[in-house]
């Protein structure tokens, strides 16, 4: 009799035993799924900063529309220089407006995907890294800073199309250089932003980030989150 009750005894404390095992297994594979959400926003960082499937090169969405948003700033700066000579600012401007969006004018010396498609990628993919389950507060913060930037720059990326058409429609030199002097501020507020409400500096907010407060945010963010 006393053998049969240790045995008993010996197989109860083994059911503890397994279900204390049961117990601590559970928080181990919550945090198993966090982590793999957690991945999830940082490979949306990633999308923006370093890698996607049809960008030229396959570099992230940022860097794409930044050196997109240089040739189309670089173009209309030689528009610029010769606002008496209709036919060569509007020479330039087509490849502003091709740095901008290929696919409202193909030819010209961008790399073929265009400031506005990139700009939207990365506020997409910000937004997308942002509701990601798991993601960090300062992901959170941040992303929402970055796509208020990259949405500024499809917003001023629009303007210059329009602008563009403009140009070249119009019928003499003067007509089209204040055009044109619109598109090189712009196309130079698009890489470093704006200060639209005269403090000083321009910051992430709606109508002043551009490209440069979006690539501030997105180091930011990834410093938070020990990437940096």
């Amino acid at each position: 009799m006393i053998i049969r009750a240790v045995t008993l005894g010996m197989g109860a404390a083994l059911l503890v035993a397994c279900a204390g095992d049961m117990d601590r297994a559970e928080p181990a594979a919550d945090m198993s799924e966090q982590a793999a959400d957690t991945n999830m926003a940082h490979a949306h960082m990633g999308h923006v900063l370093t890698a996607w499937e049809d960008t030229p090169g396959g570099q992230g969405f940022l860097p794409t529309a930044q050196a997109e948003a240089a040739v189309a700033a670089q173009h209309a700066g030689f528009a610029a220089s010769r606002p008496d000579d209709l036919e060569w600012m509007q020479m330039h401007v087509v490849h502003v407006v091709n740095a901008i969006d290929p696919s409202v004018e193909p030819e010209g010396p961008g790399a073929g995907y265009g400031v506005r498609q990139a700009a939207e990628g990365v506020a997409q993919h910000a937004r997308l890294a942002a509701d990601s389950a798991g993601a960090s507060d300062n992901v959170k913060l941040h992303a929402g800073h970055v796509e208020t930037s990259a949405g500024n720059v499809v917003v001023w990326s629009e303007r210059v199309i329009v602008l563009g058409r403009q140009v070249g429609a119009a019928g003499s030199a003067g007509e089209a250089a204040p055009l044109v002097a619109e598109i090189e501020e712009i196309t130079e507020v698009i890489l470093v932003g704006r200060d639209a409400d005269g403090d000083g500096q321009a910051s992430w907010q709606e109508n002043e980030g551009g490209l440069q407060q979006a690539a501030q945010h997105m180091q930011f963010m990834q410093e938070g989150e020990g990437l940096g």
